[in-house]
């Protein structure tokens, strides 16, 4: 019977389960770190060095949290736990903006189904169904951030409802206030007739949209040019309901025109033959095509400046539009669709409000109010909704002539991002916060271009691009969840009141009773003595609520203890660069002059696993909920930093199932450390330099690896950091050194140099490895921690990074290895022939003869043991200049089966005494 040599062998032995079974041991963990009080543990840690400071910008507290919200936090925390372990303080503080339309709009719902309108509720009561809404959905997601590992002082977040941060945002606004920066017009802004406010361009999204498209002529009353005297110069527009409100039209200097005559009318048709027309060159065929019209040309190249000071009619001059037209020269007028004359209603788009009234002066007549529908003072339309209006308005135009074509176009068409319904541009009073009146653009720009680090770079351009076109900040809404601007303006002379005493009045008020007390309490109680409330309008418009989490800074930032200091990271979506990083850009410069971070990084979007949009509506939204609680957090962890996360990213089962194989290979690396590891004592290690050549590149790698590793953290970009762990832990380690060491670690003599030299690697790299995959994989990295240290070994997360010794790096080996890895692939490559031919079941069944091409080959072979390297039973490599690449030979290693290490040999059975085993293995025992 042939002796059992099991108990002579140091196998591996761990209690780390191979399996990692996260659903179940991750929130076993959490409750560990609840008990242990770790964040607390963290911060008396790190007390007195250097911090960094990644404010949270808050998610809004109305629902379970998404993949894309998901992926951000995580983001966040990888980013946190790597500066803390890097040596850094890094408190981190998450919050929630409470505040805005989105939870108005669930109460409101309430109310609808009651069949009640939301104005005949008490509005302090409304609003406090709002606190509680958000209040509830606050308790909701903290619970889901921290199933996701997120570390943070969860017990006191910052939320935008409290009345200390109502307060400090009230004082945020009175700043502009007391600058003049803050100011109330009248001009076109983005307006939802479903919810009846106006909407900030964070709030806007695009989707295709079907509308009338119309061509209509516009008598030419006035004009130098003697044969445009009775023509009509033809507008396309593709909101028939801005007619009633056009006051100009709009041309551009350097653009040809045409004085057309109808030829021939088509079916279809609306104007009769003989019709004389003012139109763009380049646009006259698309033009006559949309119309059912030939054209002969009357007078060619008629230069747009050359119409400056004609004047049209409108057409339905006599019925109650009884005004010129006149025709303006526009910067904004391009020929790249409709006729090269753009149709100009000053209270219905921006740039027709730019040209129409600010550079012109055309009175901004107000035309629909905040429904949707027509004044009735408006002729013809009265009461009418302007997205019902179509027909009509074509009609009227048909009436008196003036209808060339009529069409339908299927465009991008701004909507709210909360109703989905389309909005308008309409004229109405509003509160801004002026780019240019205090030099607010310019700092804003400066502190883009000279003081923030944007990653990627390429965001710096799309924010500069923002801001330097950007209008005034719009800053009112209509509605009643938020904070109140807080603001009284004389009645006679329409001034706004600029007063210190009565602006600290109004802030110790909502410091003790929140923004409600703006609606609680006397106004007089603000004013004080010094004025009478019947000469005051009390304004009861709210704060965008981009201006509530815009102010953030000032009273998370600047006013908590534990952070203090200009943040050094903000980190969001790219939609972020027209929402909370321009908001908090601008508010910061508008008070303090320089912006409130150092450092910008954006990320993508998350789509589905074929890179389409999620949407309840295709049934592909992916929730990390599920993900959770089918494969566990460190998976969903895993995901984030595998992808290239500064792009848009993709997520779905195919791609969850394939992180779940990399974090297996990850797992099983950590596990054969721990396992060879056991009972490791310091008195084994032995010095770098007494080590074997294969050891000593293992540290070269590791050296670089780490470097790495600082430079990428430091960088905010993850995705490499994870590539290269990943590789070094599966191509460097499993696949290679593991392979090649399992032989010393199992059989050799417990304190033989190569034994002592790989264990020694394991302990570095379990060091290391341990800590740079902790604030990745946070549950894992803890489990692997304690699964070696124990309970007294203390948390990973109170680890800090290594710094390597120099003296690892070895540059010299990375050539000569890189050369040995590959005569080793080329021989397995050739072994792996064999094995699918089962000629040998695996490679110390076999012998190998080696040739390679170069002498280089074999100078990287001196002092290394080709047999061991190949973990072949025999090796022979040999010099053929022939050759043009390896060739391997390989063969049935001949001999006997070493019983205890299998490696077949011919020195079997020649001691005296351990006839089954070769002579290692017969040392091995003996000792």
């Amino acid at each position: 019977m042939p002796t059992d040599y099991r108990d002579t062998l140091f196998l591996p032995k761990t209690e780390f389960p191979m399996k990692g079974n996260l659903p179940i041991r991750e929130p076993e963990t959490l409750e560990r770190w609840v008990s242990q009080d770790l964040y607390r543990k963290l911060r008396e840690d790190a007390k007195n060095r250097d911090k960094f400071i990644l404010h949270d910008g808050p998610p809004y507290a109305n629902g379970d949290i998404h993949i894309g919200t998901a992926m951000n936090k995580i983001l966040k925390d990888i980013i946190v736990r790597s500066q803390q372990m890097m040596g850094k303080d890094a408190p981190y503080v998450p919050g929630w903006d409470c505040h805005g339309l989105p939870i108005e709009w669930k109460i409101e719902e309430k109310y609808r189904k009651k069949k009640k309108n939301k104005d005949d509720v008490d509005p302090v009561e409304f609003r406090q169904e709002c606190r509680d809404f958000a209040a509830n959905w606050i308790d909701v997601q903290k619970e889901q951030f921290k199933r996701l590992g997120i570390t943070g002082d969860w017990d006191h977040p910052y939320k935008t409802m409290d009345f200390k941060s109502e307060a400090a945002i009230v004082s945020e606004l009175l700043k502009f206030a007391m600058d003049s920066s803050l100011y109330r017009g009248s001009k076109p802004v983005m307006w939802s007739p479903i919810e009846k406010t106006a909407l900030a361009e964070a709030e806007v999204e695009y989707h295709d949209l079907t509308s009338t498209q119309i061509d209509v002529a516009f008598p030419v009353v006035r004009t130098k040019i003697d044969e445009l005297k009775d023509a009509s110069v033809v507008i396309w527009t593709t909101t028939p309901w801005t007619i009633p409100a056009n006051r100009a039209i709009c041309y551009g200097d350097d653009i040809n025109y045409l004085l057309v005559e109808i030829d021939t009318v088509l079916e279809g048709g609306l104007l009769p033959k003989g019709k004389k027309l003012v139109v763009c060159n380049s646009l006259l065929g698309e033009f006559s095509k949309r119309s059912n019209i030939n054209c002969k040309i009357l007078k060619a190249k008629i230069k747009g400046k050359d119409l400056e000071g004609t004047i049209c009619s409108h057409p339905w001059r006599g019925r109650g539009y009884d005004f010129d037209v006149p025709l303006l020269s526009g910067k904004h007028v391009t020929v790249e669709a409709g006729t090269g004359f753009v149709h100009t209603a000053p209270g219905h788009g921006d740039d027709d409000y730019k040209v129409g009234h600010v550079e012109y002066g055309i009175p901004v007549p107000h035309t629909v109010n905040e429904s949707g529908c027509y004044y009735d003072d408006v002729p013809l339309v009265a009461g009418e909704h302007v997205y019902k209006v179509a027909n009509h308005i074509c009609e009227l135009l048909i009436q008196v002539g003036a209808l060339l074509a009529r069409s339908e176009l299927v465009h991008s068409y701004p909507h709210s991002w909360r109703s989905k319904a389309p909005l308008i541009y309409r004229n109405t009073s509003q509160w801004f916060i002026s780019m240019s009146k205090t030099g607010l653009r310019d700092k804003a720009m400066k502190a883009i271009e000279e003081d923030v680090r944007w990653v990627p770079t390429q965001s710096q351009n799309r924010i500069k691009a923002m801001v330097g076109d950007r209008p005034d900040w719009i800053i009112s809404r209509q509605r009643a969840w938020g904070v109140p601007i807080t603001l009284f303006v004389n009645i006679k002379s329409d001034e706004l009141l600029q007063d210190k005493a009565v602006n600290d009045r109004i802030i110790e008020a909502v410091t003790q009773d929140g923004a409600d007390a703006w609606y609680l309490r006397d106004p007089q109680s603000f004013l004080g003595d010094d004025y009478e409330t019947s000469d005051f309008e009390q304004v009861t418009d709210i704060l965008d609520v981009w201006f509530d989490s815009g102010s953030t800074h000032a009273f998370v930032v600047e006013a908590r203890e534990e952070l203090g200091q200009k943040a050094d990271l903000y980190l969001e979506g790219s939609d972020q660069h027209r929402g909370w990083f321009q908001s908090s850009l601008l508010e910061s410069c508008g008070t303090r002059g320089e912006a409130p971070y150092k450092n910008v990084v954006t990320h993508g979007f998350v789509q589905d696993g074929n890179g389409r949009k999620m949407s309840k509506s295709l049934g592909n939204v992916v929730s990390p909920l599920k993900i959770m609680d089918q494969y566990g957090a460190d998976i969903l962890r895993l995901w984030v930093v595998a992808t290239n996360y500064f792009d848009d990213t993709r997520i779905g089962d195919e791609i969850i199932k394939g992180q779940v194989d990399s974090y297996r290979k990850i797992r099983n690396t950590l596990r054969f450390m721990l396992g060879n590891l056991e009972g490791f004592e310091p008195s084994e290690r032995l010095e770098v330099s007494k080590m074997p050549e294969l050891e000593k590149y293992i540290l070269h790698k590791l050296y670089n690896l780490g470097k790495l590793i600082e430079k990428k953290a430091n960088d905010f970009d993850f995705n490499p950091i994870f590539k290269a762990l990943s590789q070094f832990c599966i191509q460097d380690l499993s696949q290679f050194y593991f392979d090649i060491r399992k032989d010393s670690l199992y059989c050799d003599t417990k304190n033989s140099v190569r034994r002592r030299a790989a264990r020694t690697v394991l302990d570095e790299l379990f060091n290391c490895l341990t800590k740079w995959f902790a604030p990745i994989l946070v549950f894992t990295a803890e489990e692997v921690w304690q699964s070696r240290m124990g309970e007294d070994g203390g948390s990973i997360h109170l680890q800090q990074f290594l710094n390597l010794p120099d003296e690892w790096l070895n540059t010299a080996l990375e050539n000569k290895w890189g050369k040995v890895r590959e005569m080793r692939s080329a021989v397995n490559a050739a072994i792996e022939l064999m094995r699918r031919e089962k000629i040998v079941g695996s490679n110390l069944q076999a012998e190998v003869k080696l040739s390679v091409a170069s002498q280089d080959y074999l100078d990287a072979l001196e002092g290394v043991d080709a047999a061991e390297m190949f973990i072949t039973s025999s090796a022979q490599v040999l010099l053929d200049e022939t050759l043009d690449e390896f060739k391997a030979i390989v063969v049935v290693a001949s001999g006997e089966k070493c019983a205890r290490c299998w490696i077949i040999s011919k020195e079997v059975g020649t001691h005296k005494v351990h006839k089954d085993v070769c002579l290692r293995c017969a040392g091995a025992v003996d000792c």
